[in-house]
């Protein structure tokens, strides 16, 4: 295998810079629980920075659900330009005995993306609480990319619908001012397909309606994670917010990878089913070369790293789009 680390796609991404790593960024939030606490990082020089919002999953750690995970991702997109916020929703296992029992429990589904709309409403606030920080971010160059449950929520906030399974009403939680995400081994579709023993624990899975998923979308899914827990699909199920939501989206399917993609969540975690520090660096590239395009219009950056992927004679995955 190999990573997508050709001179081209280097050199359209940019040299990597130090980054400015800060935490906890403390948002007080009139009927949330508990504070909403983010990490942000972000490049040591440059200005008119894009931000990504990263929403995490619901993994068996105790602390990379949390703004602490997701270090691999988030150190190489602030290391090439971006500003990366990454909450800590109230699914975090570093919340549980805080929360147990609160409203939307033990999913959260709509405090997870509504955590996203208020640090985009106080990204000033943010901005300003960050050493070094103040007067460098681009307000308007906003993207999104989530993991496992922080997939579904940014479907969400990218404008799918979900039927609320405690009023049957359909829910529309998108947030216009996030111009494109990232949807990293999301949950799929519901219906009779949803069949798995989690199924009737999450009911919520299977209540998204990918059809008004309008938003620009990467959608990245493991041709060996298996989700046999909530249907009998086959990993086909985490391709769905491809297949389902209109265009225009693009589907990287990464050979050989399962629910971690190699190992996104945490440097060396050892619950990794598939560590690949290959996979990792590919896929953090890619991400970063898809919003780096979908933020400045007319770049080539992701055409640049998609010819690269595909230019080896054992490519570590494939590329369609829509």
């Amino acid at each position: 295998m190999h990573t997508v680390s050709t001179a081209t796609t280097a050199d359209a991404l940019g040299t990597a810079v130090p980054v400015l790593s800060f935490s906890p960024v403390v948002l007080s939030v009139p009927g949330r629980p508990v504070d909403l606490h983010v990490r942000v990082s972000a490049p040591a020089t440059g200005t008119s920075l894009p931000v990504i919002l990263l929403s995490h999953g619901h993994g068996p750690s105790n602390n990379l659900s949390s703004l602490n995970g997701y270090a691999p991702l988030a150190n190489f997109w602030a290391a090439h330009g971006f500003v990366v916020i990454q909450p800590t929703h109230l699914t975090s296992r570093t919340l549980t005995h805080l929360v147990a029992d609160a409203p939307g429990a033990p999913d959260f589904w709509r405090s997870r993306a509504e955590d996203m709309t208020h640090i985009l409403d106080r990204l000033d606030v943010i901005e300003n609480a960050v050493p070094q920080l103040a007067g460098r971010i681009d307000h308007t160059k906003i993207a999104l990319a989530g993991h496992s449950l922080g997939g579904f929520t940014a479907a969400l906030l990218l404008g799918a619908g979900l039927t609320d399974p405690d009023t049957g009403n359909v829910v529309h939680l998108v947030e216009p001012r996030i111009k494109a995400g990232v949807l990293l081994a999301a949950p799929g579709r519901g219906g009779d397909v949803l069949n798995g023993p989690m199924a009737e624990q999450w009911p919520i899975i299977g209540a998204v309606d990918f059809s008004t998923m309008a938003a620009p979308a990467l959608v990245v899914a493991g041709d060996k994670d298996d989700p046999r827990h909530f249907t009998d699909m086959g990993p086909d199920w985490h391709a769905d917010p491809y297949t389902l939501a209109p265009g225009p989206k693009a589907l990287l399917t990464l050979f050989g990878a399962e629910h971690g993609l190699g190992g996104i969540a945490g440097y060396d975690a050892a619950e990794t089913t598939d560590e690949n520090p290959e996979r990792v660096a590919t896929l953090a590239q890619l991400t970063a070369a898809y919003l780096h395009t979908q933020l400045h219009p007319g770049a080539s950056t992701w055409q640049i790293a998609c010819e690269a992927l595909t230019a080896g004679l054992d490519p570590i995955g494939q590329v369609e789009s829509k």
